[in-house]
C-alpha cells in the first residue's frame, strides 16, 4: 500500500511540474489517503502484534 502512495506522489509531482494541476491535485489526494491508511494499519499492527506477543 505504501508503494501505491509513493507512485501516486511521484505522478503528482511530475504532473505538477508539467502544469497539469487537476491531475496533480487528484493524485496528491490519492497519495495522502493511501499513506494515511498505511499509517493506520501500521500502528494497529504494532498495537495488536505487541498485545499478542506480550
Amino acid at each position: 500500500m505504501l508503494q501505491y502512495a509513493i507512485v501516486f506522489l511521484v505522478i503528482s509531482l511530475i504532473a505538477g511540474i508539467f502544469g497539469f494541476t487537476g491531475t496533480a491535485n487528484t493524485t496528491k489526494t490519492i497519495a495522502k489517503v493511501l499513506f494515511a491508511l498505511f499509517l493506520i494499519f501500521f500502528v494497529l499492527t504494532l498495537i495488536f502484534g505487541g498485545v499478542a506477543f506480550g
